[in-house]
């Protein structure tokens, strides 16, 4: 009888054991599966800024915690009565810089210098991508401009897609003079919900990036691109964007899709313009 009992009391831990084995193993998946789809860099530069034909600086420095970051600083042509503005550019979750040249090139032509690194795991930069990571790689190249000279309310973070949450966030911890968001979406549990109807994304995801509700406590100029024909960030993450954002504020649509080389037109040159002339005129009243 007691035999019985025990033997039937070691099945039933047992099969806790495997119950409890198997749990894991599927947490493990989930977040092994969340990860590879927020995040998708690559390792090699498939060009160097040489080919924009401009000067640059190769810059190596370290986020907070220690993790090597690698970017490339573009100085504004001398004289430009916007030398004291600096682009910072935050990329989106997939390649690296060297995919984001043209882009560069494009930001240049305003006057204004640009700086793009890489996240930890992408590129040259060291380490693993993370949410919590990419803030403070960001607040690290933030870091390196105001090193350089440049005041923290002349740098300009430019945030495309999952870069945008970047920005937003990098305006909440330091000071910066507006934030530009390209194709970015309200946060990873809504767009994730819309490409993975399938899925409860939202009880289960732990990587958050919610552009939105930092949006209502960001209190510098906002520039909003979106596209309509954006296939992976519907047009609506945009307009939602732009609705918490406080302002100044403004809302410039585009063409093509998510990863259309949106620089080419002439409505993103004409967007940038009206923004930075928006942080100018906010840069010339005096602080209250």
């Amino acid at each position: 009888m007691a035999n019985g009992t025990s033997q039937r009391g070691a099945g039933r831990g047992r099969l806790a054991l495997r119950l409890a084995a198997a749990l894991i193993l599927v947490w493990l998946m989930l977040r092994w599966f969340e990860h590879s789809q927020v995040y998708h860099p690559t390792r090699t530069l498939e060009a160097t800024p040489d080919v924009l034909g401009r000067p640059y600086e190769e810059a190596q420095f370290r986020a907070s915690d220690g993790v090597a970051l690698h970017g490339w600083f573009f100085p504004a042509e001398a004289g430009s009565e916007r030398a004291r503005f600096a682009f910072l550019i935050c990329h989106g979750n997939g390649g690296n810089i060297s995919h984001r040249l043209e882009l560069c090139d494009a930001l240049l032509r305003t006057g204004a210098s640009v700086f793009v690194f890489d996240y930890r795991g992408y590129g040259r930069s060291g380490g693993r991508p993370s949410e919590e990571g990419t803030y403070q790689d960001a607040q690290a190249a933030h870091d390196w401009l105001r090193q350089g000279g440049y005041e923290a309310g002349c740098i300009l973070p430019y945030g495309e897609a999952l870069g945008g949450a970047v920005a937003a966030e990098l305006a909440l911890r330091e000071r910066v003079g507006g934030i530009v968001l390209q194709g970015t979406f309200t946060s990873i549990a809504e767009v994730g919900a819309e490409l993975f109807p399938w899925l409860p994304v939202r009880w289960i995801n732990t990587i958050r990036y919610d552009t939105r509700q930092k949006l209502g406590r960001v209190s510098v100029p906002v520039l909003v691109l979106h596209s309509r024909e954006d296939e992976l960030v519907a047009f609506h993450h945009g307009e939602r964007n732009f609705a918490a954002a406080r302002g100044p504020k403004l809302f410039r649509e585009l063409r093509g899709g998510h990863n259309a080389p949106v620089w080419e037109q002439a409505a993103f040159g004409a967007a940038i313009e009206e923004f930075l002339r928006l942080v100018e005129e906010g840069s010339a009243k005096p602080p209250r």
